[in-house]
């Protein structure tokens, strides 16, 4: 098979072909390279110089420290680059900016473009990037994961609580070494610095963990500080430096504390879930044990122990306990070794570390591909376009109910196609470097899905898997990108030019289809739902129909069948559930799939869309009252019943704002108000609601779901009939007089 080279491409890949590279660090007037050898991990001083673009070299006229300035080509407002001998001076000369200019370095008039990482600026400037001719195989990982003891008459672990420890350690590397390191065995001191020998011994690449950086790393930072044991991680013997830091994925915001180890990276498998279900939308938890079950990845005879029942198995059942702490480390690596692959990949194409590959935003990702380019070709550096008015794509509902057969097609890449198929690109791209990139990515990915199809060796067919996938996700950001208003070669005006032929694009098919005699059911912005022209009743018609509509589009918009289903529920815009031939259910959308209502509801949803689909709407009446009795009777487990709520902001931020009138109370912020544990942004928390009147006020009658007793049941009956009731209602307009409503 002739296999293409893709990281011969010098604008996806760097111009520095330096192997092997797994991590860098600031070393003095010099960048530290880490290189991993069948022999072990060595390192290499680079020179570093750090700079600062100007839009006008006068502006450090005044200023001391600097090794010199040029002056680039091109019409970017940018034009001059400022050279500094050590980072220490490049931060000085950011300080200097900030007092003369009064300008800060994140104004968006700043006169001045800083880089806060000495890291990323080396990579910028030398084009080097991390992993180049290593396999994911070869980086040494090293999963650890804690557990720990409770105080009797608490909830949670607490660090900063004199009583409370850590019990247990598990290890494990991705060579196959492990350990256990048990309370029983040593004292907890003891433990921190066997820890850390580990560490230091192992010599790992990558230390990974499941909610590590809030849970894990932060509970053993407070008890070495308790002990004067200090964490000596770094490949220096440096500790590690943590500080504050926020991750913003889709709507969803997590403060934690960052932990930077010298010389290794720090992955968060959590984190790794949050982006993964951006697209998806399947999860119905980010806890390990429910993702391994998800993914398949969880053993059958895994151990499982609930949180109040550690103490116990500590004191009473230690090999237990030891098999429950050793499989959460094997199904970190495992879902570290599923979802990690496409960043360790783009870690060898953009100019930052792996640990910063997964948190950065794809649109930061492709802005710095575009600044090494320019950098090497000492070509001046554009501010953002936010000139136009930006109009999103065409949606529309024309059928609600139960429908079928249906077919869905969508437009392959529509807005990147677009760009292609019309030569669209940004108007301050000088080099013009943004079409030919992206013309690069979509052939590079074809090729990889092809050999990834095609090839019979498994570690191949991943590799190509993940490639192709990291090629598809930076693809489809290309038009992300032109929208936003930070970044050098955003262009708000080209963005809004490319919605409005993509509505065109739509319009079209809409209009092709509705001539053939098919009845469209949803329209979203790149694909269409629709019932077939009557007399195409398989999914080989509905192809040939879709392959008509594609030749009688412009080149380079191709439309491809992307599903055939037996029955679909239309319930709202974006919001529906599909059937295929082989009986699996797909739902769709916030209003039938949300992780934000009682999981007794989305069973009962689930069931109601399952009978509406099969053609027995009529059954659920039935249903609904088969609940409203196990309600009554107290048959339906708690946790069926509890809710489950992410703190979007810190318990302090929230009081204050509860005081200033600025938002309303709700239960899990008072319950975390209320707790002896610091619960702060992006923690979870699980409660019920008690009273006996339906309409109750959930903020003032909530409990945490482990002060529940079975025995003593105090769930309020009434506001969970209340609750079903009115999700009952939604159903009512579906249900069929008649037996079915298949034609």
């Amino acid at each position: 098979m002739d296999v293409p080279r893709f990281d011969e491409s010098t604008l996806l890949f760097g111009r520095d072909r330096s192997e092997r590279v797994v991590a860098a660090e600031l070393a003095g007037r010099f960048i530290r390279l880490f290189y991993r050898t069948p022999d072990g991990v060595f390192f290499h001083d680079d020179p570093f110089h750090p700079f600062i673009l100007l839009t006008d070299a006068a502006l450090l006229s005044g200023f001391t420290g600097m090794t010199a300035i040029k002056e680039l080509a091109g019409n970017g407002e940018f034009g001059h680059l400022a050279l500094f001998k050590d980072w220490q001076s490049c931060l000085n000369a950011r300080d200097y900016l900030t007092r003369t200019t009064g300008k800060t370095p994140s104004a968006a008039d700043a006169p001045y473009l800083f880089f806060s990482d000495p890291i990323h600026q080396h990579l910028l400037l030398t084009g080097k990037t991390l992993f180049k001719e290593l396999e994911f195989q070869d980086l040494r990982r090293l999963a650890l994961d804690i557990e720990t003891w409770c105080a009797p008459g608490f909830e949670f672990s607490n660090p900063q609580r004199e009583e409370d420890r850590i019990i247990s350690i598990a290890i494990l590397c991705s060579d196959g070494y492990e350990e256990v390191l048990s309370g029983h065995d040593l004292d907890e001191p003891a433990m921190l610095e066997r820890l850390s020998l580990i560490i230091r011994e192992r010599d790992p690449d990558v230390i990974e963990g499941h909610n590590l950086f809030r849970f894990d790393l932060e509970y053993l930072r407070v008890r070495a500080a308790r002990h004067g044991i200090r964490l000596r991680w770094g490949r220096d013997g440096s500790e590690p430096r943590v500080h504050p830091s926020r991750f913003t994925v889709a709507e969803r915001i997590v403060d934690y504390p960052r932990w930077n180890v010298y010389g290794r990276h720090i992955i968060d498998t959590y984190f790794l879930l949050l982006v993964y279900d951006v697209g998806s939308r399947e999860l119905e938890s980010y806890g390990l044990k429910a993702a391994a079950r998800h993914f398949g990845l969880a053993r059958p005879d895994r151990v499982y122990l609930e949180g109040s029942e550690l103490g116990h198995a500590f004191l009473e059942d230690p090999r237990a306990l030891a098999e429950y702490n050793l499989d959460d480390v094997r199904e970190t690596l495992a879902l570290s070794r599923l979802l990690a692959y496409p960043y360790f990949l783009q870690t060898r194409m953009f100019p930052y570390s792996y640990q910063n590959c997964l948190i950065r935003g794809n649109a930061t990702k492709i802005n710095a591909l575009f600044l090494r380019e320019y950098l090497h070709r000492e070509t001046a550096i554009p501010r953002p376009s936010t000139y136009g008015e930006l109009e999103g794509g065409y949606n529309h509902l024309f059928v609600t109910g139960v429908v079928g057969p249906v077919a869905h097609c969508d437009v392959a890449s529509l807005y990147p196609s677009i760009l292609l198929a019309y030569r669209l690109q940004p108007a301050s791209d000088d080099l013009g470097l943004f079409l030919p990139l992206l013309d690069e990515l979509r052939t590079f990915r074809l090729q990889a899905k092809k050999i990834a199809r095609e090839t019979v060796d498994p570690r191949l067919r991943d590799y190509y898997q993940a490639l192709q996938q990291a090629f598809k996700i930076l693809i489809n950001s290309f038009y992300g990108y032109l929208g936003t208003t930070i970044h050098n070669f955003a262009d708000m005006a080209l963005a809004a030019e490319v919605t409005r032929r993509g509505r065109e694009i739509i319009m079209q098919m809409l209009d092709w289809l509705t001539a053939q005699g098919a009845k469209p059911i949803e329209v979203d912005t790149d694909g269409i739902y629709f019932i077939p022209p009557t007399g195409l009743n398989t999914e080989e018609q509905a192809t040939r129909l879709i392959g008509e509509l594609s030749a009688s589009l412009p080149a380079g918009i191709d439309v491809e069948q992307d599903g055939w289903y037996r029955a679909m529920f239309s319930y709202k815009m974006k919001n529906y559930a599909l059937l295929d031939d082989a009986g699996r259910i797909t739902i769709k959308g916030s209003s039938l799939k949300s992780r934000g209502i009682e999981k007794y509801l989305r069973d009962f949803t689930a069931e109601a869309i399952r009978l509406l689909l099969q053609g027995e709407g009529e059954r659920i009446d039935g249903t609904y009252r088969e609940y409203l009795q196990k309600l009554r009777d107290h048959q339906i487990s708690i946790d069926l019943l509890a809710k489950t709520e992410t703190l979007s902001e810190s318990p302090a931020g929230y009081r204050q704002k509860v005081r200033q009138g600025k938002r309303l109370p709700a239960a899990a912020f008072e319950l975390a108000l209320r707790s002896d544990r610091a619960y702060q942004a992006g923690d979870q928390l699980s409660y019920y609601v008690t009273g006996h009147a339906k309409g109750v006020t959930a903020y003032e009658n909530c409990r945490p779901i482990a002060s529940y007793d079975s025995a003593n049941p105090d769930e309020n009956v009434e506001y969970y009939k209340e609750k079903l009731r009115l999700l009952h209602r939604k159903f009512i307009p579906f249900i069929p007089a008649e037996k079915s409503l298949f034609e």
